[in-house]
Parts: C-alpha cells; sequence; structure tokens
C-alpha cells in the first residue's frame, strides 16, 4: 500500500476517507457503510478528476 497514501479520515460508522495515487496524483473517495463500500476517483465541478502534486514516499 505504499503507491497510495490516505490524506483524510471521517467516521467509524459510516466512513469516508480521501486516498492520493502517489505515482499519478490522482485523487480518491473511500466511503463505507456497514458491510458495503466504494473506491472512486473524486471529480471536479467538469468531471476531470482532482489531482494533487506528486507525494514522494
Amino acid at each position: 500500500m505504499d503507491r497510495f497514501k490516505k490524506i483524510y479520515s471521517q467516521g467509524k460508522i459510516n466512513v469516508v476517507e480521501i486516498w492520493v495515487d502517489t505515482k499519478t496524483g490522482v485523487n480518491y473517495v473511500f466511503h463505507q457503510s456497514g458491510y458495503a463500500g466504494g473506491f472512486k476517483p473524486l471529480l471536479d465541478k467538469e468531471g476531470k478528476p482532482i489531482i494533487t502534486p506528486y507525494m514522494q514516499n
């Protein structure tokens, strides 16, 4: 999991996290509620992925 870094986390039962791919800079949002969850790119208002400058390990 060195490629992805968690930069934000909120909640215990309904979890929301933001992860950054350290190779591409693309931000992802993870949402979990009970046993269900999903991980997808975080998009701006134009539908393009939000990119954070590359983060080195």
